[in-house]
């Protein structure tokens, strides 16, 4: 018995000491490169009492939250561009992965855990988070973990009539969000978040920091919608501000199944995206009670805009291009630009300003536990498909899931979709976001709520983008598959699966640029773009992604 005694003892010892080894030698070398001793306050380790809350405290979906998510061996949060380079050089030195956060809002947890189970650790950009707005040059200067409401609060002190058309989440992380792409209310006029960014500060594998100039047109072009994690760290974004009247006018119109939904959703999604630039069209579906009777339940659609006109300006409009819907004035309200992301974001009326400062600001999609999936709509889909679609939210699943319907045009139809990663521009109608929640009590039969989404996002196949089915990256999701563990020959095909749904033929291009600037594969994840591992020449390169 002894001798057995002795072996598991010594095998368990030697885990211990194996987990504990990377983490101290990661420390050391921290200590080191980062020129003091000061940085030791600016990591967590599992062994620190504030470890837990450091990590959660970004954690937009609580799924990835739970005690057998697989967590860092460290979390940095620096305060300065040399200690992430300190972080890159000894993560590359001691073998460990890393993630690293802005906001926490990726869908499915990969800026702060990973379903390998490899040792890892988090650069959380929290602390670099500074927002700097020159209104003579209509440009901004902002740090990779500033959330979008942060951005705005700083435009909105210095003009009343500059903006950046970016997302409407307040707590949305800068970084990533603009690593995606990056849509809002001002989408269909300015386009794109990423499609406005005129310079950026990157650290490389090499631990370099690299402007628009020195990094180059091909890995400048990367970054600004190629997914985050994949080609380096961005410290900071340089924007092109946008002009905004100092007014814009918002509505929310309301119509169950009784009230004629069905018709006024299928009138919308033919006239959406034919709509001036200056208008933000959404409807959001969800199940309600029904207002003849509360204890039957219903569908609800919520139409939604933003306009940057007048509500004198809007009525007119309206009643000649979706008179169906019947809106007048009393419907309308008028407000900042600002404001109106909160309006839309949170549904209530003159929400105060810091509420744009919340990092904790709840919703379906953040601060909650949640499957999401994404689609994109070519052609109308028949009315009789959207009643079959109604039927599924009466199941129990579908008592807090909700679509939202983006409508597409106006500027998004004039840029190439390969001049940026971000292919999805010309020829869509609209986008849909699907979202399931459910409370931390109901966590334990998570996969009938995901199995929901599933049979949901399965029924609208035939109706939306096929070949490939597209996908927006910055509404993650592992569904549509992801990398290999290790880096191999077959991590291109494994990629490729997911790579063109989000990207189409721009997939190409990013792994080229992959393929040059971190040939190694340092910044990887579950679906962070490969390098041609055993293609070492150029010109194999050229010829393999041209084949």
């Amino acid at each position: 018995m002894f001798p057995f005694l002795f072996v598991v003892l010594l095998s368990l010892s030697w885990r211990i000491n194996a987990s504990a080894l990377p983490v101290q030698e990661f420390l050391h070398c921290l200590s080191l490169r980062s020129q003091n001793s000061s940085i030791a306050k600016l990591v967590y380790t599992q062994n620190n009492s504030s470890y837990s809350s450091v990590l959660k405290s970004a954690a937009q979906n609580f799924r990835f939250t739970t005690p057998s998510t697989p967590t860092p061996l460290a979390i940095v949060t620096p305060l300065h561009a040399f200690h992430i380079q300190a972080a890159v050089y000894c993560c590359r030195k001691h073998g460990l992965q890393v993630r690293t956060r802005s906001g926490g809002h990726d869908f499915e947890g990969l800026s702060y855990t990973s379903s390998y189970k490899v040792p890892f650790a988090v650069i959380d950009l929290v602390n670099l988070r500074s927002v700097r707005v020159n209104v003579e040059k209509a440009t901004a200067w902002v740090e990779s973990g500033a959330t979008v409401g942060e951005l705005y609060d700083e435009i909105a002190r210095k003009s009343k009539t500059l903006a950046f058309p970016a997302g409407i989440c307040p707590t949305l992380g800068v970084g990533g969000h603009l690593s995606g792409g990056g849509y809002g209310l001002l989408f269909r006029k300015y386009g794109l978040g990423a499609d406005n960014v005129i310079d950026a500060r990157l650290i490389d594998v090499k631990g370099r920091i690299l402007d628009k100039k020195s990094m180059g047109e091909d890995l400048f072009w990367a970054i600004r919608g190629g997914g985050g994690g994949s080609f380096g760290i961005v410290l900071a974004w340089k924007l092109k501000l946008v002009a905004v009247p100092a007014t814009v006018t918002v509505f929310t119109v309301r119509k169950t199944l009784e009230q004629n939904a069905t018709k006024l959703v299928h009138r919308w999604q033919s006239i959406a995206h034919k709509f001036p630039k200056e208008m933000y069209l959404s409807i959001a579906i969800a199940r309600v009670n029904s207002n003849e009777d509360e204890e039957k339940m219903t569908i609800q659609a919520s139409f939604t805009s933003m306009f940057l006109g007048s509500i004198e300006e809007l009525i007119p409009l309206m009643e000649e291009k979706f008179p169906e819907l019947g809106l007048v004035k009393e419907d309308c309200l008028e407000m900042s630009w600002a404001e109106s992301n909160l309006y839309t974001f949170l549904y209530v009326l003159r929400s105060p300003s810091e509420t744009l400062l919340n990092r904790n600001q709840k919703s379906s999609i953040s601060k909650t536990f949640f499957k999401a999936k994404s689609d994109f709509v070519k052609q109308p889909i028949p009315e009789p498909a959207f009643e079959g679609l109604w039927s599924k939210f009466y199941e129990d699943e579908a008592k807090s899931a909700s679509m939202l319907f983006v409508g597409f045009g106006g500027k998004m139809d004039e840029i190439l979709e390969t001049e940026y990663p971000y292919p999805h521009r010309a020829g869509n109608l609209y986008t849909i976001l699907y979202t399931v929640d459910w409370e931390e009590k109901e966590n334990i039969n998570s996969e009938k709520f995901m199995s929901w989404m599933r049979r949901v996002y399965n029924y609208m196949a035939p109706y939306v983008s096929k070949s490939p089915r597209e996908a927006y990256i910055n509404y993650r999701d592992l569904d549509i598959g992801t990398n290999k563990i290790n880096n191999s020959k077959r991590s291109y095909a494994k990629a490729r699966v997911w790579g063109v749904k989000y990207f189409k033929n721009n997939f190409n291009r990013l792994v080229k640029v992959k393929t040059i600037v971190d040939p190694q594969n340092f910044f990887r994840h579950e679906q962070s773009i490969p390098p041609l591992l055993l293609l070492r020449k150029r010109s194999d390169l050229k010829n393999h992604l041209s084949s």
